[in-house]
Parts: structure tokens; C-alpha cells; sequence
């Protein structure tokens, strides 16, 4: 439940903060009657992130089980290559995005009504498909229960709490410090999802390796105890986890952590003359 929480929390303030910059920039520049066409253009988003998880889940049941875990398989890795290529490109873009998204805005607005609606849809359905997609692998991970979910709508409710108090003024949030410590929890998220889906590809006898286990520490953790299901919702933590799963965790964290948490370089003045 909380690994989805977190999900539902960072996609949330994400998609929360590109509508409250398009509905802030439309407001303080006298251009209220545009409104609508934002509003109708982040529920297209919604809509089409929703029939995606749903296409998905109905999709999956229609396959023999070796296709539902090759299909599973290859959703989470796709999932977690958008999830790192996300809290790179926020770590990067937190700083710039509003002025970005204001300049698109204005653009919309002097080619008409249909690029209004257009600009705010791929605005927030970007991150809207992007968490119907990690959400989807990430409840497959969790299995047969309604605690994924559960998490999901509670980080979501949370995000739009957090990006209406933002819009309002009435909370500062750092948003640069908070997308950093997101996107450390999102990269162990991340990692067990890999790892999930490394465990489909085996149970589908694409990777060999199923019963090679690295450890099995069902006897002290186990699965349905609270500390387990604890490590199972945030981090996916498998008691039994073969070699390969192993292997690809750490690899994936051992290159991805370092390479998120180092500092940023500064562009360097250009010198005038």
C-alpha cells in the first residue's frame, strides 16, 4: 500500500502542479473564459490514463498464464525505464517547468480553442499515463488484493490536497528537495518492480533461473507477516528471490542512486565581450 501511495503521491503533485500553473497563469492574466478548455482537456487526461489501466487489466486476462507473465514481465521493466527517465527529468526540470508550461500556454491560446485543450490533455496525461502504467505493474506485483489501490487514491488525494494549498498560498513546499527524496524512495520502488518483473519472465521460461534462489528468508520474514507485507507493499521484498532477481535489484540501484543523488552541474556564464 505504501509503495502505491508514494506512486499516486509524486505522479499527483506532479499532474496538480501542471493544472494549478495553467489555471494561476490563465487567472492573473485576466483570461478566466479559457478555463474551461483547461479543465476539459485535464479530464480528457484523466479519462484516457483510466481506460489504459483498464485496457491493460482486461487485456491480461484474456492471455494463456505464460503470456499473462511475458506480458507482465515486459510492462514492469517498460515501467520502471519511464519511472527513472521521470525523476531524472523532474530532478532537472523542477526549477523551469512553470515557465515552460506558461510559454506553451500562450502559444495554445493564439492558435485557438482545439490547442487549448490539446496543450492541458498532453500536459497532464503524460503523467497520467505514466502512473497508469507503474501503478498497474505495481498492483500486479502486490497481487490479488485492494491495498495497491487503497494506496493509490490515498496519494492521490494527498497530491491534490497538497497542489491545491500550494495554488492557494497557504503552504511552501520545495519542491526541488521534495522530488529528490521521491525520487530516492521511487528508485527502490523501482528496483522491486524490476525484480518483479524479471520473476514474470522467469515464471514464463523466457530467463532461466527460477528455482535458483539467492536467499530465502521466508522462515524469519514471513510473506504474510506484517513486516513482510510491509516490505512487500513498499519495496516489493520477496522472502524467496532467485539470482537473477537479485542481481538485477542491486545493479539497478547500485547505477541508478549514484547517478540521481550526485550533485547537479551549474552552466557556466557565457563571458561577454
Amino acid at each position: 500500500m505504501l509503495g502505491n501511495a508514494l506512486i499516486g503521491l509524486r505522479e499527483g503533485l506532479e499532474a496538480g502542479l501542471v493544472v494549478s500553473i495553467l489555471v494561476a497563469f490563465l487567472v492573473r492574466t485576466d483570461r478566466r473564459s479559457e478555463l474551461p478548455k483547461v479543465w476539459l482537456g485535464v479530464g480528457i487526461a484523466v479519462a484516457v490514463s483510466v481506460g489504459v489501466t483498464l485496457a491493460l487489466a482486461l487485456a491480461q486476462q484474456q492471455l494463456t498464464f505464460e503470456a499473462q507473465e511475458t506480458f507482465g514481465g515486459a510492462l514492469s521493466i517498460i515501467a520502471v525505464g519511464f519511472v527513472t527517465w521521470m525523476i531524472f527529468w523532474m530532478r532537472r526540470a523542477a526549477r523551469s517547468i512553470s515557465a515552460e508550461l506558461r510559454g506553451k500556454l500562450e502559444g495554445a491560446l493564439a492558435m485557438g480553442p482545439a490547442a487549448v485543450v490539446v496543450m492541458a490533455t498532453l500536459a497532464v496525461g503524460r503523467e497520467g499515463l505514466e502512473t497508469a502504467l507503474f501503478f498497474f505493474t505495481a498492483a500486479q506485483a502486490a497481487g490479488e488484493t485492494t491495498q495497491p489501490l487503497i494506496g493509490f487514491l490515498i496519494g492521490i488525494a494527498t497530491a491534490v490536497l497538497l497542489a491545491y494549498l500550494i495554488y492557494r498560498g497557504a503552504i511552501s513546499l520545495n519542491l526541488s528537495r521534495f522530488f529528490t527524496v521521491t525520487g530516492v524512495l521511487l528508485i527502490f520502488v523501482a528496483a522491486g518492480i524490476l525484480a518483479y518483473g524479471v520473476h514474470d519472465l522467469q515464471e514464463a521460461g523466457l530467463v532461466p533461473g527460477l528455482t535458483t534462489l539467492a536467499f530465502d528468508v521466508s522462515a524469519v520474514i514471513p510473506p504474510d507477516s506484517w513486516h513482510g507485507t510491509l516490505l512487500k507493499g513498499i519495496f516489493n521484498f520477496s522472502p524467496q528471490t532467485t539470482v537473477a532477481e537479485a542481481v538485477v535489484w542491486v545493479a539497478y540501484v547500485a547505477v541508478v542512486l549514484p547517478l540521481f543523488i550526485r550533485p547537479q552541474r551549474t552552466r557556466a556564464a557565457t563571458p561577454t565581450t
